[in-house]
């Protein structure tokens, strides 16, 4: 089974999906959230809140998340170590 990442609102994707762990703020990353949304590779796990991060994934699909992209690296990493 493979290990999940916890981003937020008790959802999670798995660690050995993810590609990146991008801060949403820049211009380039506004077109790659709109790019997904186009293609229909896009997944809101915000609930509503505020997107603090972009997480991508092997198969091109763009994760948001309202936990701050440091937060969620940090987790990542902490999970790495521990293997």
């Amino acid at each position: 089974m493979a290990e999940l990442l916890n981003i937020g609102f008790k959802n999670a994707v798995p660690k050995d999906k993810v590609v990146a762990i991008l801060a949403p703020s820049s211009a380039p990353m506004k077109r790659l959230k709109e790019g997904a949304k186009e293609k229909g590779k896009l997944i809101d796990a915000t609930q509503g809140k505020k997107t603090r991060a972009l997480i991508v994934t092997d198969n091109n699909h763009v994760v948001l998340s309202a936990i701050q992209s440091e937060t969620l690296i940090q987790r990542y990493e902490r999970d790495i170590e521990d293997e």
